[in-house]
């Protein structure tokens, strides 16, 4: 029985984040090789949106199925769906179109500056709390700027190589685009995708249905992105689809790029939480790195790695402020159920974590 325990609480979760990111970095991957094959990023959002719509259908249907009670679907709630929706493909374009510009090792390293963006944005409307006497606010504050300093590095400095590829890859390297531009529209991306979360949390508070939500989310995602992609791409011979590695990123895209991790970490969510499903983040940079060098053909340079050493130092010390205030308010919580009321004011020093900022490191659809 203990063992069993141990298995769906410890193990699985562990798995079940570790190929996540497997599969996040894989679509990055993947993409990249379509790309070079002459793949439109225009094309690639508007057929992977309607993948993912027709795999969430009926995960959908059987969702509102066995949820007996649900509140009325509004036509406000709606406007934020499409307004997530305007997020969601905004986000998309700028993340596609800078893996194109540069490599998916720097996207998996810029993308950790998502939990610092969310903690800036979340600090403005309200979500989080910034003390700069607190020990936690000071933490997360400095793990905010370690993060954004650790990206410039990636972006401003490219650095030498510090692990070469083979000559055959030549011509992959000549094919490659300018950096900064690239690390500057991922950078853009995740600003957009930490606006993408506050919304998403805004939502599905409102109507806790996750499949239903992110269905309705795909569908405007997928009518949104069609207009715009066809003024980017108006070559209609590239919306052609072809047995290559361009139908199957389309097809990778759908089913694992959006159902199969938002469903694997709204789980992990649940019975995690958070902190822990954010903790596996920098581990992108490593797989994203290896499989770009072996993969690619992408050379590995010392502005990577050290930008991404200290973006991992920065997300650390945000994540350690985060855990450290969960635990603050738990302990809280739990002596002001105990302690006689006359004594609970000695707890006031504890800093308060809001409930809605918890839930902000949730990843993308």
């Amino acid at each position: 029985m203990a063992s069993g325990s141990y298995w769906s609480g410890e193990v699985l979760p562990l798995v079940a984040m570790i190929t996540v990111e497997f599969t996040n970095v894989g679509l990055n991957t993947i993409f990249k090789a379509a790309s070079l094959k002459g793949m439109s990023y225009h094309v690639f959002i508007v057929y992977s949106y309607a993948v993912a719509t027709l795999v969430l259908l009926p995960l959908a249907l059987l969702s509102t199925r066995n949820k007996k009670k649900l509140p009325a679907f509004t036509f406000p709630l709606f406007c934020r769906i499409l307004g997530l929706g305007v997020v969601g493909v905004a986000a998309q374009v700028l993340a596609f179109a800078g893996i194109d510009y540069s490599s998916p090792t720097l996207a998996s390293a810029i993308g950790n500056l998502t939990p610092a963006f969310t903690f800036i944005l979340a600090v403005f409307i309200g979500m989080e709390k910034l003390n700069l006497r607190n020990s936690i606010s000071q933490a997360k504050l400095c793990g905010t700027l370690l993060s954004i300093a650790g990206a410039l590095t990636v972006v401003l400095y490219k650095g030498p190589i510090v692990l070469s590829t083979t000559s055959r890859f030549s011509l992959h390297q000549l094919l490659q685009k300018n950096w900064i531009i690239g690390g500057t529209l991922l950078a853009t991306e995740y600003l957009l995708l930490a606006i993408w979360y506050i919304i998403q949390t805004k939502i599905i508070q409102l109507y806790p249905s996750e499949p239903l939500v992110v269905l309705l989310y795909n569908v405007c995602a997928m009518v949104l992105s069609i207009p715009v992609s066809l003024y980017g791409e108006p070559d209609l011979s590239a919306w052609k689809l072809r047995a290559d590695v361009g139908l199957a990123a389309i097809v990778y895209s759908g089913c694992f790029g959006s159902v199969f991790s938002t469903v694997v970490h709204t789980w992990g969510l649940r019975i995690k939480g958070p902190v822990y499903i954010s903790v596996f983040r920098p581990l992108s940079i490593i797989i994203a790195a290896s499989m770009g060098f072996f993969f690619l053909g992408d050379n590995l340079y010392l502005g990577s790695v050290i930008g991404a050493a200290i973006i991992s130092v920065g997300f650390y010390s945000v994540m350690w402020g985060k855990a450290k205030e969960l635990r603050e308010d738990e302990g809280k919580n739990g002596l002001s159920a105990t302690l006689p009321t006359h004594k609970t004011p000695l707890l006031g020093d504890a800093q308060n974590s809001s409930p809605e900022g918890d839930s902000l490191n949730t990843q993308a659809i």
